[in-house]
């Protein structure tokens, strides 16, 4: 697999940076900005990682749970008024990584075992 090539790190990369510069500009609520810069930025570095090193299977798991966290974190950081949008930018931005980390685990693995027998 040719780094630099795969799509859903891509959009992960997108959504992270969407999540944290969104922080900036929608009302602040509870511990909202804090959480999406950090876990918006997490989500940048961990797509850079696996596009620099396809097959790096914990990788995409980690994605996936970054975008559990950030789906669950309007609740945990006291802003999940779902007038806000906050809220919603986490709900949707997580939902997203969590469904491209799962489309990108098998290549993933496939990338990885090909890597170990050549």
């Amino acid at each position: 697999m040719k780094k630099w090539t795969r799509w859903e790190d891509w959009v992960a990369v997108v959504v992270g940076l969407a999540v944290a510069l969104s922080a900036l500009f929608v009302t602040p609520m509870g511990a909202s900005v804090a959480m999406m810069v950090t876990l918006g930025i997490l989500l940048v570095i961990s797509g850079i990682v696996n596009l620099a090193m396809p097959g790096l299977v914990a990788m995409e798991y980690v994605q996936g749970v970054l975008g559990v966290l950030l789906i669950i974190s309007p609740w945990i950081g006291g802003y999940a008024d779902t007038t806000a949008g906050a809220a919603w930018m986490s709900w949707i931005g997580g939902a997203v990584v969590v469904i491209v980390a799962a489309l990108a685990i098998r290549p993933s693995m496939r990338a990885h075992h090909d890597a170990i027998t050549h």
